[in-house]
This record gives C-alpha cells, structure tokens and sequence, in this order.
C-alpha cells in the first residue's frame, strides 16, 4: 500500500480549487463595496426622509395625544355637571317637544337696509326738498303729493305776477303777457258788458248749460242766448263752459255734442270748457266714478269739441285734477287751473287761472269769478 502518495496527490489537486474560490470572493466583495459607496448618498436622504416622516408622525401623534387629552377633560368636565345635578330628564327644558327659539342677537342685512331707509324718509321734508305738492281738502286735510316727472311742468316766474286790485297781471321782461276774463251765468244776472270791457276785462267765459248732478237731464243756461249776444255785440272775446255729471263716456259725447250744435249762432275766440266737480253737502250721480272713469268721460268730451275744430280745456281745483284725474291721459288739452290764492302752486302746465270768486268789478252787481289766460286764445 502507498497511503502517503496518495493524500499528496489529493493534496495537489484540492489547493487550486480553494485559491480560486477565495479570489472569487474577493472579487464579489470588492464589487459590493464600491456599490455600497456609489449608493451611500442616496441612502443618506432616504433615511433622512425616515426621519423626516418619523418626526411628524410623532408631532402628530402629540397632537393627537394633546385632542385627546383635552376631550378627556371636557368629557371629566360634563360628567361633573351631570353627576352635580339634581334634575331628571323630565325637568330639562331640551327633552320638550316644542321647538326651542333661538335668539338671534345679530342685526340681519334686511333689518340693516329698512332701518336706514326709515332713517332716510324721516330727513326728507316734502314741504322743501322740490318735488312733492300740497294738496288742501274740503276738510283742511293736508296731503304732501309727488310730483309726476313724466308730466309737463310750467314755466311761469311768477314774481311777474302783479295784482292791481281786481285785475291779476302777468309780465315777462316788462312785457305784459296775460289776458283778464270773467265767469258769466245766470246766477251773475245782469251784465253790462260794455262796463265789463271798460273795466279792464278782456274775455268772457260764459255757461251754456249743465247736466242735473241728480236727474241727469240737459238743459241750457237760461241767460246763455242773451249773454253770448251781448258779449259778441260789446266787442270781447266770448269762450263758453259746460257743467258736466256725465257718467258714461256716451253721455260725455252727447253733452259735447249739444254744445257744439248751440255754438253754431255765436263767434267763439276762447276755448270750450269741460267742469265736473264734486257736489258740496250732497249726493251725486257721479260719485261713484273711478279716476279712469273720470279720465275717459273728460276725453271724450274734450276730443269730440276739438274735432268739431274748437279749442277744448280741461276746468279743475288742484286737488282735482291731481287726485281726481289721470292727468297722464289728458296731456294733449290745456288746463284751467282754478286756485283762489294769491300766487298759484299747480306744478303742472296750465294756460287760464281763475284767481278771485269773491272780487267785485263794474258790470256785475255782486261777486266775480276773475281769471288770467296767459295765452291769447283769440290769436290761437
């Protein structure tokens, strides 16, 4: 046997294989370690997100314990009152059924605009602030009424007004630009027209009938023939009214109708007038008219003398022809304000103004109705 020989050669051939195997080793060793360096940066900030997200996992943990805590003290805090009381379930007003109101302490943005809005119509003075009007009632009721902007307002300067008892005049630049007249019926009686014209009187408004505020039958003025005669043979210039309690629009036309056939014999200078007025200490056929009733029954009667190719205008008192009439619907016929007042305060256009019924003046035995016309209707 040659045991010896054999281990060496055994020998021989296992030493290469472990040579071989370490630098193999070695090698991957040295590969990782240079990996291990290239990458160090990378590790370093992705361990430092670590420690970021652990921070704030950890803050938010503290918050959480700080809420918690705090819920537990509040929590401690109502179980302390609850345990305090002495109340049952039945004598807490919050187990009713009925609703509870709430308070509300803050001012609301609409309590806000409607207290500022109070305040507002409380500064405004209609009597100064220009665009309201006072109207006077029968009873000495005062009402304080907007002036309609869409209306035609007029532009007298009635500083120029001047009064040479009984005669109202009115100038513009020294210019005399007004016309006086009269009211005749036959509750003036008599007139001597010549004395009239003497006197200063320049036109005659006269009656030529009127419809029964109770029965609603027409007649004529008894002194109507006779006054629109004599006021033609005296030279002035003559315009005639019509006293009005039509109720339809019908009888508005006819009323227009029978002045026209009665104004036939007669010149005519100065405009037909429409009147319709409430009846004092009376009932009325017309009270029971609306204003756009009102309104209609005038235009009809005015539309209907005008196309008969007369001048029509609208008769009324302030109060009137603001609450009276839609004055809106009635802008195409002139106006006879009647306000028995030193400086007249109708805001609206107006051609005639009947100033005076309680003057006297030569050719009447007692009280004349005295106007202005501030336009010359016989030049018209």
């Amino acid at each position: 046997m040659k045991l010896s020989d054999d281990i060496n050669k055994d020998t021989k051939r296992t030493l290469p294989l472990i040579y071989m195997e370490l630098a193999a080793t070695i090698f991957v060793v040295s590969i990782l370690a240079i990996m291990f360096l290239a990458n160090s940066d990378s590790i370093k900030e992705k361990f430092g997100d670590l420690q970021n997200e652990n921070q704030t996992e950890q803050t938010s943990d503290e918050g959480t314990d700080e809420n918690a805590e705090l819920l537990t003290q509040m929590d401690q805090s109502v179980d302390e009152l609850v345990s305090g009381s002495t109340l049952t379930s039945d004598e807490l007003s919050f187990w009713d059924d009925e609703e509870v109101p709430v308070q509300d302490t803050e001012t609301k943005p609409d309590d806000v605009v409607d207290t500022v809005t109070e305040e507002v119509l409380e500064e405004v003075d209609p009597s100064t602030d220009g665009n309201h009007t006072l109207i006077i009632y029968e009873n000495m009721e005062e009402e304080w009424v907007a002036i309609n902007s869409y209306l035609s307002l007029h532009k007298y300067d009635f500083s120029g007004l001047v009064y040479e008892k009984p005669l109202m005049k009115y100038f513009e630049n020294s210019a005399k630009l007004s016309y006086v007249g009269v009211s005749i019926s036959k509750e003036e009686g008599y007139i001597d027209y010549n004395k009239l014209k003497k006197a200063g009187i320049q036109y005659v408004m006269i009656r030529l009938g009127q419809r029964g505020y109770g029965s609603g039958q027409v007649s004529l003025d008894e002194n109507y023939s006779d006054n629109m005669k004599r006021a033609n043979d005296a030279g002035l210039d003559v315009g005639v009214y019509f006293y009005s309690q039509a109720i339809t629009e019908a009888e508005a036309v006819e009323e227009a109708n029978i002045v026209i056939e009665q104004l036939k014999e007669y010149e005519i200078t100065y405009p037909v007038a429409f009147i319709m007025e409430k009846i004092t200490d009376d009932s009325s056929r017309i009270e029971n008219l609306t204003v756009n009733d009102k309104t209609k029954i005038a235009t009809s009667f005015l539309s209907t003398i005008e196309a008969a190719g007369y001048n029509g205008v609208l008769y009324g008192t302030k109060e009137w022809l603001i609450k009276q009439l839609d004055l809106s619907k009635l802008k195409d016929y002139d106006t006879w304000l009647s306000q028995n007042t030193d400086v007249p305060d109708y805001p609206y256009k107006f051609t005639m103004w009947e100033y005076s019924k309680t003057n006297s003046i030569d050719g009447i035995a007692g009280n004349a109705n005295l106007s202005i016309s501030f336009i010359d209707y016989g030049l018209k």
